[in-house]
């Protein structure tokens, strides 16, 4: 008789066998939900987005605004630091990369970096090349409705692996903020919060970049 766990095991040889279970992973069919602290509230007449740093021009959109901008969908797999993952998962949302293309964000060419700033003063970094990929997300939906509060309602940043896309960089989940509420373009690298906390610079899936060397 086969059992929750054989089948979970037939799942994980056949999706590594197709490339798609980066080392030390297992799948699930949940979305876990980790985060620390509380979950903020949200008041839509107060929020807003804002981008600044190492850009031609700071922008900022309220709520309101930042719902009619250009939106996208995106189906990737998801792969968090604690070991758990979860395949075509899909999300909508707004891309970054379509906001620098279309000139809405203008990052100066210095930049090199984008720190996300996020309620209840959490950061985390990415390169600007990870950032500006068609797998890095500004989302406010998951598999078709609104982000739940504890997933980062209303708008967290997502990267994910897009199978096939092996010119995309494939980063943990921690590295795509929630309750995102700020971009800072860098010129020069600065760790977030949770990379102060331990957590690898760079946070690569395929390389186990989990923790920091230091």
């Amino acid at each position: 008789m086969r059992t929750n766990s054989d089948e979970r095991a037939g799942a994980e040889r056949k999706t590594d066998k197709a490339g798609r279970l980066p080392p030390g992973q297992s799948l699930t069919k949940r979305f876990p939900v980790l985060h620390y602290g509380p979950v903020p509230a949200f008041d839509a007449q107060t929020w807003d987005l804002k981008v600044f740093g190492e850009v031609e021009k700071d922008a900022r959109w309220s709520w309101d605004e930042f719902c009619r901008l250009p939106r996208t969908r995106v189906k990737m797999d998801i792969h968090c630091v604690t070991t758990w993952s979860k395949l075509d998962t899909e999300w909508e949302g707004v891309s970054l990369r379509a906001l620098v293309e279309s000139g809405l964000v203008r990052p100066k060419p210095g930049a090199t970096v984008v720190l996300q700033h996020c309620e209840l003063g959490y950061t985390t970094n990415v390169p600007l090349e990870t950032a500006l990929g068609e797998n890095f997300l500004l989302a406010t939906h998951f598999d078709g409705e609104p982000l739940a509060p504890e997933h980062g309602h209303p708008l967290r940043a997502v990267c994910g692996a897009i199978p096939g896309r092996d010119d995309l960089d494939d980063v943990y989940l921690w590295k795509g903020g929630k309750w995102l509420r700020g971009l800072e373009f860098l010129e020069e690298d600065r760790s977030g919060f949770w990379e102060l906390a331990g957590y690898h610079n760079r946070g690569g899936v395929w390389e186990e970049e989990r923790f920091s060397e230091r």
